[in-house]
């Protein structure tokens, strides 16, 4: 006990007559170790954001206007595409919420959406930016337009979310079966 206890003698001769044959333990035995599941959870954790600070970049603008309806399609690429976006021929099969998100964090969840998409061959995605400051909503297309496997972009239709979120088309390779 310490010398400036604020219980008085017969408290604390009451607490040891409770506590009765009882000793101090110290715990100098256990070691424990981190588990391959953190180290794993680490890893790709690290490898989202080294993809987010490759592909995303604040310092990029693209000539896009993304004051009025976003809409992109890859230089190259069929600009049917953005028509099929808007008319909802494509359904997304993922969907990303950034709602109370900063930059920096919607770059490391874009880089995963990316990567999900492509683990699962999922081929259109909404990414929900919401409207609020607009400063996602103006950041987001300026990142997925500098992203490769990004073929199309389009500002959603009122079921995915309207003028508050962004229908994207992924290039998902097919592998011919021979």
């Amino acid at each position: 006990m310490s010398k400036n206890s604020s219980l008085s003698e017969q408290d604390i001769a009451l607490f040891r007559q409770e506590m009765g044959a009882t000793k101090k333990i110290s715990q100098d035995t256990v070691q424990f170790k981190r588990t391959v599941d953190t180290l794993k959870k680490t890893t790709q954790q690290h490898s989202k954001q080294l993809d987010a600070e490759f592909y995303f970049s604040d310092d990029y603008i693209p000539d896009i206007d993304t004051h009025h309806t976003i809409n992109w399609v890859k230089p190259g690429e069929d600009r049917f595409l953005a028509k099929q976006l808007r008319r909802g021929d494509f359904y997304p099969d993922l969907v990303l919420d950034m709602h109370g998100m900063n930059k920096e964090v919607a770059k490391l969840e874009l880089a995963a959406l990316i990567s999900a998409c492509k683990k699962r061959d999922v081929k259109c995605a909404c990414i929900v930016t919401g409207i609020g400051e607009r400063i996602l909503k103006h950041k987001v297309p300026h990142y997925l337009v500098q992203h490769p496997d990004i073929l199309a972009m389009h500002q959603a239709p009122l079921e995915y979310g309207g003028r508050g979120a962004i229908l994207i088309l992924l290039d998902i390779k097919e592998e011919k079966l021979i």
